[in-house]
């Protein structure tokens, strides 16, 4: 399904649920919440905290029975949100692969 970019659609009212910054308490300003995502009833936000700079993503879900919210903290900007949302997962593979390179010496031989 590809994604559908309609910000008439979202209102400051949903933003309700991601009103303060959870690390320094600050307010946020829902004019800076930046939506990077909206399918149906889905929207990907990022809003970044105007006091400490911590940002946060939420997924906000709207329905007939209410809006639900999931959020994390994050040190990521929106644009390296949407550049790893879509970027393919990390295997247990390139883990080992990067420690070898980083610490070469540390491999041993199976044989």
């Amino acid at each position: 399904m590809e994604a559908k970019r309609k910000p008439h659609h979202f209102s400051s009212e949903n933003l309700r649920f991601i009103s303060y910054c959870p690390l320094c308490e600050a307010s946020y300003n829902p004019l800076r919440a930046r939506i990077l995502e909206e399918r149906d009833d889905a929207h990907l936000v990022h809003i970044q905290c105007a006091k400490c700079g911590s940002s946060i993503v939420a997924l906000i879900l709207s329905s007939t029975v209410g809006i639900t919210s999931v959020g994390l903290i994050t040190d990521l900007t929106g644009d390296d949100v949407l550049h790893f949302k879509d970027s393919k997962k990390v295997t247990a593979d390139n883990v080992l692969e990067l420690h070898n390179f980083i610490y070469p010496s540390s491999v041993t031989s199976l044989v």
